[in-house]
């Protein structure tokens, strides 16, 4: 039986809840999954597959950038999906970023004022931007797919300096705004996803 892991980082638990649900919907298809937060993991060669998630706060969370570096070497060797959740996203007309096929919850992303020139918030939250860490850190393992979905934000649960943050820079609006039906139909694609990269390689 295949082996994946759901590796996360959370602020709040929002991020492990969805997290969570893509591990369920992974294990429909007849697969043995772990989910497990980032700190928690020892190792990663007794998995067939990767799916690794965390929030949009300063940018993507600081420790999911640092286990992509971590254990780069390692995962140059096994199919890698990447998540995130956030409160804003700027809506792109691109499918893919760098060759990387997107997934984006339509219902978090909103279409610019003015599409030939962004404003700070629209340039912050575009996916391009969000995408640029990952795939840095990531290196030659190109992920099988990176996805957007929308967050839970309760500004009480932030550091202050993130609170200030999001509060006037992103300017997001605290409340959740999962949208489950688009995490589940992600996740179930995985499976197909991953065979696909093993089949190539």
């Amino acid at each position: 039986m295949k082996r994946f892991l759901v590796a996360y980082a959370t602020m709040s638990g929002s991020t492990a809840e969805v997290a969570q649900t893509v591990g369920e919907e992974i294990a429909m298809a007849g697969i043995e999954v772990e989910v497990l937060p980032l700190e928690k993991i020892a190792g990663l060669t007794s998995y067939d597959a990767i799916v690794l998630g965390a929030p949009m706060i300063l940018g993507w969370h600081r420790s999911a950038i640092q286990f992509l570096k971590k254990h780069h070497k390692v995962l140059e060797h096994i199919p890698l999906a990447i998540f995130a959740t956030a409160m804003s996203l700027t809506a792109a007309t691109e499918k893919a970023v760098n060759s990387v096929p997107l997934c984006v919850d339509q219902e978090l992303a909103k279409p610019p004022r003015n599409p030939q020139h962004l404003t700070f918030r629209e340039n912050y939250a575009s996916i391009t931007h969000y995408a640029a860490p990952m795939l840095n850190a990531a290196g030659k393992n190109k992920p099988v797919s990176i996805a957007f979905f929308g967050g839970r934000l309760d500004y009480y649960r932030l550091k202050p300096l993130a609170r200030l943050f999001v509060m006037l820079a992103v300017q997001a609006q605290p409340g959740d705004r999962r949208n489950w039906p688009a995490i589940r139909a992600w996740a179930g694609s995985l499976p197909q996803l991953f065979n696909s990269c093993n089949t190539r390689n």
